[in-house]
């Protein structure tokens, strides 16, 4: 069986080096890039089933390297990891279509689970639906990973795909924070994330004629979240 092959991109030589070391002790392959450039490079020429990427990076910077390979990888799994840990900073990486994020410093076990969530998602990962779900103005063909949403044609990411699967088979139940947590990103239900609430408001980006008043993701408060068709 081929092992996965991880890319990791940091330039801090001490943490580099603890991650490569960890993530082949679990039987990954592992490549390594100093800069965002380099990264780009390897993402090209290798075939790579996972990105661990740093923000703060010399030359390009975590984000330019997230929006790039986006343009021509839109399936890749990407887990960022920053000591930035501001909110803005977490919404800024997830807008530009990473994941999941973690912020440094952080635990080597919950990073390893993270990756191993990661890559089995992505292994086992095949929508169910084959034909196009409609909603509103909205048209999502998840078999493709493509939409049309109200700014024109989306390329979704691995990860919208499996969100977005998670709502439309349970179209009008509410779903709480753990259940989607589990269900789309193979998580202990209990994880404390924003992850989730950032990948919301993505869809409603995409989706919903006024993200500010949402028609289809809807918040149900002190409960979850819940997904339906409605009208435009």
């Amino acid at each position: 069986m081929n092992r996965p092959c991880i890319l990791v991109i940091e330039d801090e030589q001490h943490i580099a080096g603890g991650l490569v070391f960890n993530l082949e002790a679990e039987g990954y392959r592992v490549l390594l890039a100093e800069s965002g450039e380099t990264g780009l490079e390897l993402l090209q020429r290798e075939k790579i089933d996972l990105l661990v990427l740093d923000l703060m990076l010399p030359g390009i910077s975590g984000y330019e390297v997230c929006r790039r390979l986006r343009e021509k990888l839109p399936r890749l799994p990407v887990l960022i990891l920053s000591a930035r840990s501001e909110e803005r900073d977490r919404i800024k990486g997830l807008k530009l279509g990473a994941d999941d994020y973690l912020t440094k410093p952080f635990s080597l076990d919950e990073f390893l689970l993270r990756v191993r969530g990661m890559l089995k998602r992505s292994e086992w990962y095949r929508p169910a639906a084959t034909g196009e779900t409609i909603f509103g103005n909205n048209r999502v063909d998840l078999s493709e990973g493509l939409a049309d949403g109200r700014r024109g044609e989306i390329r979704l990411t691995e990860q919208e795909i499996r969100l977005l699967q998670v709502f439309f088979e349970h179209e009008g139940e509410i779903l709480s924070r753990g259940e989607l947590l589990q269900q789309a990103w193979g998580m202990d239900p209990a994880t404390e994330t924003r992850t989730l609430d950032n990948f919301v408001a993505r869809l409603r980006k995409y989706f919903e004629p006024d993200p500010a008043e949402p028609r289809h993701f809807l918040t149900v408060r002190g409960r979850g979240y819940r997904f339906v068709r409605g009208e435009d």
